[in-house]
């Protein structure tokens, strides 16, 4: 009889290999792939937005998948920068897979795309087990959620590249302690850089862009103890560690049908100047 756990680990492990595919295609390509990962309502979708905007004022060429479980409000905010926008939606499920994003990307990236920005469920759990391909991983907090977040989440803030602090212009009415929050950062990954921003100002966003252009050219300045495996999934290489530290939730997650998502991808065009 087939254990839930072998399950897991099988479904972990094919993802790994197609993250590590898609890694090598986008690179073959020169294109950096940046994961976001939050809790809801940390503001992610905003911030993106304004990093969007900054790349395409720019002149760099980008591109952005956004990932819900219903409705495509995201992608039509963020389609507001300028930039080629889709949304994904994943049928009720709390995270996206590797395969999930192969069929999705041709077409949507500009030819000369430089970065195609993913945004996850909104969820620290689930998408911080699994690898997507990506470059560069960015773990996003609002000072409202508490100082104490990247010990309740240590899979997902010990698996950041950059960790990004938003909202910060509301730091003092939330009693915000930023000392507490950066050694609970360092605790769990130690060195990574934390990054504030704030979307109402505008503070942080040409840094959050240089920081991603930068991992682009020369891969990421970080390397977290729980990053994503770079490689193959090795037969009898143990990363349940990572992949399972969170997961203190009890249901399981059966992978997506073949076709689920595909018919509910949409292209969100920029509005016309």
């Amino acid at each position: 009889m087939c254990r839930s756990a072998d399950v897991k680990q099988a479904v972990l492990a094919r993802n790994d290999d197609l993250a590590h595919a898609l890694r090598a295609d986008l690179a073959g390509r020169g294109v950096a792939m940046v994961n976001l990962l939050s809790s809801p309502g940390s503001g992610k979708t905003e911030l993106l937005g304004l990093v969007l905007a900054r790349a395409v004022e720019r002149g760099v060429p980008v591109a952005a998948l956004t990932a819900d479980l219903a409705t495509e409000n995201d992608a039509r905010r963020l389609a507001r920068s300028g930039a080629p926008v889709q949304q994904v939606l994943t049928d009720g499920l709390c995270h996206l897979e590797a395969r999930q994003l192969r069929t999705r990307i041709t077409g949507l990236l500009p030819e000369d795309a430089a970065v195609l920005f993913v945004e996850n469920v909104g969820n620290l759990v689930c998408p911080a087990s699994y690898d997507l391909g990506e470059t560069l991983r960015i773990v996003l907090m609002a000072v409202t959620e508490g100082e104490d977040k990247p010990l309740k989440y240590p899979t997902a803030f010990g698996s950041a590249h950059l960790v990004v602090a938003t909202k910060t212009d509301l730091a003092d009415a939330a009693g915000f302690d930023e000392d507490t929050f950066r050694a609970n950062v360092h605790r769990v990954n130690p060195g990574v850089e934390i990054v504030r921003t704030c979307a109402r100002t505008g503070d942080g966003v040409d840094t959050v862009l240089d920081r991603v252009l930068a991992a682009r050219d020369t891969g990421p300045a970080h390397h977290p103890p729980l990053a994503p495996h770079p490689h193959h999934h090795a037969p009898g290489h143990d990363d349940t560690a990572m992949r399972t530290e969170d997961h203190d939730h009890t249901h399981d997650h059966a992978p997506v049908r073949a076709d689920a998502g595909d018919r509910h991808a949409r292209p969100h065009p920029a509005p016309a100047s």
